[in-house]
């Protein structure tokens, strides 16, 4: 009796077991079935399938569920938060929207569907999906800049051959690859670094072209020469090389300013320039520390192509690294103006060389003082252009237009900067009258009564030469460390002492982008006074003496190991600042 209670009690848990899979496998169907499509009714049977009711869950498949489940968890964790860093909308780089993209896909994925196929109790058959293999078109939040062709601050970083205009194809949706000269267009900074690491800087060569041979040897239309057209475009398609002028007395004094930054790198102007040259009048007497500080200045950008002294005259030509190859040999002179001294502080010296194929010549020089000493100023002007022999070796770029009697017609360009010494035609009361009023950058009242305007007017001096428009309060002179006039017994005037002026075989080669003083190194009783200058290049011909990419190395190293250094002791400063604490007592 027994045996039958307990046949029977198994055989009703059978059935209420077979009932209850037999309704969920009915109600499962009613789910997926389309609500907008009607079944054809069918008589036969055997269309309607029943499906196998599911086994028992193992133990094993809820542990994998949870490994899943975890999974899922940890990698939306990660998600998360490079997701939070990648949703900048500032931002211009094409992922930042497909991962906005999969992060909406992936939460829909992650909830059930009318065509999920559940387990009883609402598990899934499957685990959630968190990784989609589906990705979205991705498409950038603004528009990336077009490859420049043309524009100044291309550089072989960025140009292509005429024979391999293909690559444009390729670097079309991204950014210039250009330097350190870039005018501000948006960039994306994960296609430049993807560009730099795929394509090679250096355009491929064709066998067929290095097969070719050229008997043009030193021509300017041969192909591939190294100063020829083909390369000068490679460099300069504008063909624009950019000048930095410099000149300073600095009074002989030993301490030099804490900075230069603002001396030769001015923070209104967005680019370093490509030429620096620096005239520096009584000059201090470490001659090779100052060096080393124009060095650190400039940075591993930069190299000393020439450095030379005629007494304490100096003279210092910095040019980018990557333009040394296209220089000529350096050649240097000099001339005295005042023989009696032992020591050369009036005279000049100057250098020169060819850039492709355009000729330059820098003076620097120190005219006789005195507020009434004008003509020996002119007589100083005249022994130097008749005495600078200069060039030795290297070929006139025209020859049909030069002078014997007259250095500064012997070359393309000419730079001439320094302390001339002249004044203003003006007593200290009538010119600190002037000064009072805040002439701002208004010096035309000022500037009427300028001995070097009116000389050069007459034509006695610097024949040919140019100066832009002075903006600037006069230089000279200065108490140290401040900037009021001199306030000792000898009240010297107020003078524009310190100029830099140039000239040009050809009209509207030389450009003047800026003419300023430095008002922030106080170190001397002069300002110094600097311009910025673009002046056309031309091609050039291979049969000059090159410079061979010589430049001073240990001055380099030196100036680089002084700029690291510093460095360190600025962030060490700021780092011991911050965890300094300042207790008070009330």
């Amino acid at each position: 009796m027994a045996t039958a209670d307990v046949m029977m009690a198994d055989s009703g848990v059978a059935l209420s077991r077979e009932q209850e899979i037999s309704d969920w496998t009915d109600k499962r169907q009613d789910e997926v079935r389309p609500p907008h499509r009607d079944p054809a009714p069918s008589n036969n049977p055997t269309n309607h399938l029943v499906p196998k009711p599911p086994s028992r869950p193992k133990p094993r498949l809820r542990k994998l569920e949870r490994a899943f489940s975890l999974d899922d968890q940890s990698w939306r964790r990660r998600f998360k938060t490079s997701q939070g860093s990648l949703t900048d909308p500032n931002e211009s780089g094409s992922s930042t929207g497909s991962l906005q993209d999969a992060s909406i896909i992936g939460d829909l994925a992650a909830e059930p569907s009318e065509d999920t196929h559940l387990l009883p109790g609402g598990a899934s058959r499957f685990p959630k999906i968190s990784h989609l293999s589906c990705l979205t078109h991705t498409k950038p939040l603004q528009l990336l800049s077009q490859l420049e062709t043309n524009a100044r601050t291309l550089r072989t970083t960025n140009r292509m051959e005429p024979d391999y205009r293909d690559y444009k194809q390729r670097l079309h949706h991204s950014s210039s690859l250009s330097d350190t000269r870039l005018n501000g267009t948006g960039c994306n900074c994960c296609a430049n670094d993807s560009m730099r690491s795929t394509y090679s800087l250096l355009t491929p060569l064709r066998s067929k072209d290095v097969r070719s041979r050229s008997y043009l040897e030193g021509s300017l239309l041969a192909s591939g020469a190294l100063l020829g057209a083909d390369e000068l475009h490679r460099y300069f398609p504008d063909r624009q090389l950019r000048v930095f002028i410099a000149t300073w007395n600095m009074q002989g004094r030993k301490e030099l300013p804490e900075s230069l930054d603002d001396f030769l790198l001015p923070p209104d102007d967005d680019f370093a320039q490509d030429l620096y040259v620096i005239g520096v009048q009584e000059g201090s007497p470490e001659r090779r520390e100052w060096e080393i500080r124009l060095q650190e200045t400039l940075g591993p950008h930069y190299v000393l192509l020439h450095s030379s002294a005629h007494g304490v005259l100096y003279l210092s030509v910095f040019i980018r690294r990557d333009l040394i190859w296209f220089c000529s040999e350096v050649e240097y002179a000099t001339v005295t103006t005042r023989i009696i001294s032992q020591i050369k502080t009036k005279g000049a010296l100057g250098a020169s060389f060819t850039f492709f194929g355009t000729s330059f010549l820098f003076i620097t020089s120190h005219f006789t003082s005195g507020d009434g000493k004008v003509s020996e100023r002119i007589l100083d002007y005249k022994k130097i252009v008749e005495g600078l022999a200069l060039p030795r070796n290297i070929p006139d770029t025209n020859p049909y237009r030069s002078n014997p009697a007259d250095v500064t017609c012997r070359f393309d360009e000419v730079f001439w900067f320094g302390d001339f010494n002249f004044r203003l035609n003006k007593d200290r009361t009538g010119v600190n009258s002037i000064l009072q009023r805040k002439p701002g950058t208004d010096m035309a009242r000022l500037l009427k009564y300028d001995q070097l305007i009116k000389e050069m007017g007459d034509g006695s001096i610097f024949k040919g030469f140019e100066e832009s428009t002075i903006q600037f309060l006069p230089t000279y002179k200065f108490d140290i460390g401040c900037d009021e006039y001199d306030t000792t017994s000898k009240q010297r005037t107020p003078s524009y002492t310190d100029r830099v002026v140039y000239k040009s075989r050809n009209k509207g080669d030389i450009r003047v982008l800026k003419y300023a003083a430095c008002s922030l190194v106080k170190t001397s009783d002069h300002r110094p006074v600097f311009g910025l200058f673009e002046v056309r290049i031309r091609p050039g011909r291979d049969n000059i003496p090159l410079a061979a990419g010589l430049f001073d190395r240990e001055l380099y190293l030196l100036g680089i190991k002084r700029r690291i250094s510093r460095e360190l002791q600025r962030r060490q400063a700021i780092k011991n600042h911050k965890n300094s604490s300042v207790c008070t007592i009330s």
